[in-house]
């Protein structure tokens, strides 16, 4: 499984609990806003083991069929739910404000290539 299919299926996992907390419009993210959660969760080490964690589950959801496995499939995205929350609320700003934008778009590639770099540190 590449990156991108993993930060995919982060966003895919936890938006819907950004979703419902948020305002009526969602704010506009950008690059920087990608690049100050990178420098928040990079330097705490703390909130890089659970984004790590967050990228395994991440894998696990996607192995697993939503209709054939709903109660692992609702577990597990339960258990992203809350580490998110523990990442911080610029996490969940940018998570949310990535809702609306084309993954192709300049500014999707740009917010994409910094949780790439956040992937990374996973590999370590």
């Amino acid at each position: 499984m590449n990156l991108k299919e993993i930060v995919a299926v982060l966003l895919i996992a936890v938006v819907p609990v950004y979703a419902q907390a948020q305002r009526p419009s969602a704010p506009k993210v950008n690059k920087g806003d990608a690049q100050r959660v990178l420098k928040i969760i990079q330097s705490d080490k703390a909130k890089t083991k659970i984004y790590c964690e967050m990228a395994k589950i991440g894998n696990q959801l996607e192995q697993i069929n939503e209709e054939a496995n709903p109660k692992k499939f609702e577990e597990l995205s339960r258990k992203m739910e809350e580490m998110g929350k523990r990442l911080g609320p610029e996490y969940g700003a940018l998570i949310d404000g990535v809702q609306d934008i084309d993954p192709r778009s300049e500014v999707g590639q740009e917010i994409s290539s910094a949780l790439d770099t956040l992937d990374h540190l996973c590999r370590r």
